[in-house]
């Protein structure tokens, strides 16, 4: 009789057996069970007392399966025991502390010492766990961050001085304000992450993700490039399941790289496609990792929104890998891989339906205007019920499986947002956002461009000790106000252009630059109103934004902002000396770790052009034909931008026609003239159809 896998939460965690093995399963599968039912009937418990149940469930089993091995070893005992005590007292402490927030203001706002006791013990565990699960640049941000307020806030001078407040007040907020441990974020980790998680654990157990890549090999693999066009669809719809960059590597790498590799693809080019293809799967919806929940959270633009206006964008993504696979493809001419038995009707039949329903349900559920929360508790259901039409049926045991999976997959994304809410508090406390976005605002002089850099900058600087959806909490905390008001002040700019700026925001003007006032009346150029508005004070410019700017233009804004820092932060995934995503994939392929990282820097190049069209163009307005067009344009581009880099079209081109592509694709996407698009398209073709012809071409390549 063959023994019961044991139960882990990683390859670094601890893994346990026999009884306690199995009634850890069991809690685990509870704690998913009881987030469910209060998705379902949210009145059972206060926003507070969910919130901190939630970290106290998930603190207890962070110190149960992952030990500080710098004190002890990964399966000492005496670590064992030490760590299950601890977590006791965690948990105990964060359910103590949302039921202890009347008694805290019947006394005036005045913590007794079981309070101090109990918040302290809470703050210090997400110190602790974000140590051990993250590495020790969170917890340095932490205490920085509570420092700040309370202490050397007070000793720097200029405009990040603070004065420091009670550690009493800071304690208070960093408990029960809706920016801290147990706020909004933690409110995101406890509903929408959470039951999207559990989403995801139920398709992986059906054998969804199995049917992903059959699918790939059945729609690709006879591509030329196909096993390379296989992983780039794979992994889109596995980031669908998982969300998660690395993980999307892990499970479809082990069979989309050695296929690469069979295929001719060199080992480096195949791990890069692999982490590049992967870091695109937190851009597909619906689920987007972490990021599509908190983003509407900061925004309060409805989730279902979001989604749907992310689709293109993360379309033009994985067109844009495929085009670097293809044409690499083209360079060393590869030649079709031999036929084999995966058909999409194979495929369909193993596992087709416990992927393909549940996901259409969801998606026709939030047209229908269903809460997320209550769309992701439905797709559970429709998992277990559409696995009965696949090989895969999921019976108790599997389910049981499912639930205790989605707990343990949650770990350390739910330690990760309670503890990043503590350094938001105090950026709220303090106000360092709004002088955050004040210095972008005057460092890059009013030009978004120059402000996507620095933020691109900052980001990876970041991501170099953040997971993806703490480095996206922390810049848009910083910067989004101020990205999203430099690409409203463009509708503002072109009403100056035009010469139909409203009365009032005439007046308002006026006040700041009176030697302007009769310019102000009649069109004027572009760069004399640039100039202008780029010289406001923050308050004025409010001002302005509000009697000139409609709401819908202002919502597209803000949605802009936040996905240009959206898509900015997965940039660690795939950008050395970081590359969490490249490195996995280098470990699979056999390769250097910063080769590949360099290569799928290199083929993930959408990651930073995609961001620009969302600033300068209509692509997330959700005015469909506006944003298809942009689309269209944006493809050919692309296609144009990767043939330049690569050096290839359907043959290898020589450094002039290099030239002229790279700049016909740029020409596509050029935001500011439909003539100049217009001529990149036809320049694109052009070369196309001189590579296809042999002139200006090389030899092919070899690997």
């Amino acid at each position: 009789m063959s023994q019961p896998a044991p139960i882990t939460a990683g390859p670094n965690s601890r893994s346990f057996t026999g009884p306690f093995g199995t009634a850890l399963m069991v809690a685990c599968a509870l704690i998913s069970c009881w987030h469910i039912y209060v998705a379902l009937d949210p009145s059972f418990v206060t926003e507070l007392q969910r919130n901190a149940f939630h970290f106290a469930g998930f603190a207890l089993l962070a110190f149960l399966f992952f030990p500080d091995k710098v004190i002890f070893g990964k399966d000492s005992r005496a670590g064992l025991a030490i760590d299950t005590a601890l977590g006791l007292l965690v948990a105990a402490s964060a359910i103590y502390v949302s039921f202890a927030e009347n008694a805290i203001y019947d006394r005036g706002v005045k913590l007794s010492p079981l309070d101090w006791a109990a918040g302290s013990i809470c703050v210090l565990a997400a110190i602790e766990l974000t140590r051990r699960l993250t590495g020790p640049i969170i917890p340095i941000l932490i205490i920085l961050a509570l420092t700040y307020v309370t202490w050397w806030g007070g000793l720097i001078g200029g405009i990040f001085s603070f004065a420091g407040l009670k550690t009493e007040t800071v304690l208070f907020r960093s408990l029960y304000n809706d920016e801290g441990m147990f706020g909004n974020i933690a409110r995101i980790s406890s509903t929408l992450v959470f039951l999207f998680i559990i989403f995801g654990a139920f398709l992986i157990r059906s054998g969804a993700g199995e049917f992903v890549v059959d699918l790939a090999r059945a729609v690709a693999g006879k591509f030329i490039g196909g096993p390379g066009i296989v992983a780039v669809i794979a992994s889109g719809l596995t980031g669908t399941i998982s969300g998660s960059a690395v993980a999307n590597t892990a499970s479809t790498g082990v069979i989309t790289i050695p296929l690469m590799k069979k295929a001719g693809f060199s080992p480096k080019f195949s791990g890069g496609v692999e982490a590049a293809s992967s870091t695109g799967g937190q851009l597909m919806p619906p689920i987007m990792g972490a990021g599509a929940f908190v983003m509407a959270s900061l925004t309060l633009i409805p989730y279902e929104t979001i989604v749907a206006v992310a689709a293109l964008p993360a379309l033009l993504y994985f067109l844009s890998v495929a085009f670097f696979v293809r044409i690499e493809a083209k360079r060393i001419n590869m030649a079709p891989m031999p036929s084999e038995d995966t058909t999409l009707g194979t495929a369909f039949r193993r596992s087709g339906a416990s992927f393909v329903i549940p996901i259409s349900l969801i998606v026709i559920l939030l047209v229908m205007g269903y809460s997320p929360a209550y769309v992701a508790c439905f797709g559970v259901l429709a998992v277990i019920a559409s696995s009965w039409l696949t090989q895969q049926p999921m019976g108790p045991k599997a389910v049981l499986e499912a639930l205790s999976l989605g707990t343990r997959n949650m770990i350390l994304t739910a330690i990760l947002l309670c503890a990043v809410g503590l350094v938001v508090g105090v950026i709220a406390t303090s106000g360092v956002g709004n002088t955050f976005s004040l210095m972008i605002a005057s460092w890059s002089g009013g030009n978004i461009l120059v402000a996507i850099v620095l933020i691109a900058i900052a980001s990876l600087v970041l991501g170099m000790g953040l997971p993806v959806t703490a480095a996206y909490i922390v810049l848009a905390t910083l910067s989004a106000p101020a990205l999203a008001g430099m690409i409203s002040d463009q509708y503002i700019i072109e009403q100056m252009v035009t010469g139909t700026l409203p009365a009032d925001a005439q007046a308002i003007l006026m006040l700041q630059v009176p030697e302007a006032m009769a310019a102000l009346a009649a069109p004027m150029p572009a760069a004399q109103a640039a100039e202008i508005i780029g010289g406001l004070p923050l308050e004025l410019s409010a001002m302005v934004r509000n009697s000139v700017v409609p709401s819908e233009i202002t919502t597209a804004a803000l949605l802009s902002g936040h996905m240009i820092i959206f898509w900015l932060s997965q940039d660690s995934n795939v950008t050395p000396p970081v590359a969490l995503a490249s490195f996995t994939a280098a470990a699979i392929a056999k390769a250097p770790a910063m080769a590949t990282g360099v290569q799928s820097w290199k083929l993930a190049k959408g990651l930073y052009i995609v961001p620009v069209l969302f600033a300068y163009t209509p692509l997330l307005s959700g005015d469909w034909p506006a944003m298809l067009t942009v689309f269209a344009f944006a493809v050919i581009g692309i296609y144009g931008i990767a043939a330049g880099l690569q050096g290839c079209m359907e043959r290898p081109l020589n450094a002039g026609l290099r030239a002229i592509a790279l700049a016909a694709g740029i020409a596509c996407m050029w935001p500011f003239s439909l003539l100049i698009q217009c001529i990149g398209v036809i320049v694109v073709a052009a070369v196309f159809a001189a590579s296809l012809k042999g002139i200006g071409t090389k030899p092919y390549a070899t690997v």
